[in-house]
């Protein structure tokens, strides 16, 4: 019972703890979004499923190493400059994964699609979508209240998390309303999945760039 109460003490007045701690309960609610999607890609013969999948995985592998990361640190009590190098590594592998995410948007933008998706599951990725979407910004505005810059990394990725989410419901939607015959759509589909691709890549070097200031202090 006293942990419970200290556990919440914590939760409620320290900014860090509860960023590492709602870090790893999205990175197991994360772990589970990729295997649904493994398993449309393995049941449907679905590339885009597949490469998202990994792509999820990948990301998981990356808020993982952070939270590890933050812990040996702190347990260490090492310097500032090492929690910094750490920063800025993981920031490069944010980046050459977000490249990456190229492979799912073209899939999705030649709309290859061999999977009949119902309303149903559509409307569950839509609600679930719009609510990462929601905490994302908020919290990535909340950072500026912690100095860990390996917190401000976890919010970043959380917000291309939920950037995501939204082609993964686009290519969901595409697959309620078309037969995949239907090319209309696909000026629409190219321009929303350029965008959000390049968003993940503007996010990933201002990471990058502040990791490079950060050392050089």
């Amino acid at each position: 019972m006293n942990g419970m109460k200290s556990f919440l003490d914590r939760w409620k007045a320290e900014y860090d703890f509860k960023t590492y701690i709602s870090a790893a309960v999205s990175l197991a609610v994360t772990l589970l979004f990729a295997f649904y999607n493994g398993y449309l890609g393995i049941r449907h013969s679905s590339l885009w499923y597949g490469t998202i999948c990994i792509y999820y995985i990948l990301l998981v592998l990356l808020r993982g190493s952070i939270i590890i990361a933050a812990k040996r640190i702190d347990e260490k009590k090492e310097q500032e400059s090492v929690r910094n190098k750490a920063f800025l590594a993981i920031s490069f592998l944010l980046l050459i994964l977000n490249i990456s995410l190229i492979v799912p948007v073209s899939i999705m933008v030649r709309q290859q699609k061999p999977v009949n998706m119902t309303l149903i599951p559509a409307i569950a990725m839509a609600t679930y979508t719009t609510y990462k979407i929601i905490m994302a910004s908020v919290n990535l505005k909340k950072q500026k209240r912690s100095s860990d810059s390996l917190v401000h990394l976890l919010r970043t990725i959380s917000f291309i998390d939920a950037l995501v989410s939204i082609l993964t419901l686009q290519n969901t939607l595409i697959m309620v309303s078309s037969n995949g015959e239907d090319l209309s759509m696909l000026p629409l589909t190219a321009l929303t999945s350029g965008v959000i691709w390049a968003a993940t890549l503007a996010l990933s070097l201002i990471t990058i760039m502040k990791g490079i200031r950060q050392i050089r202090r």
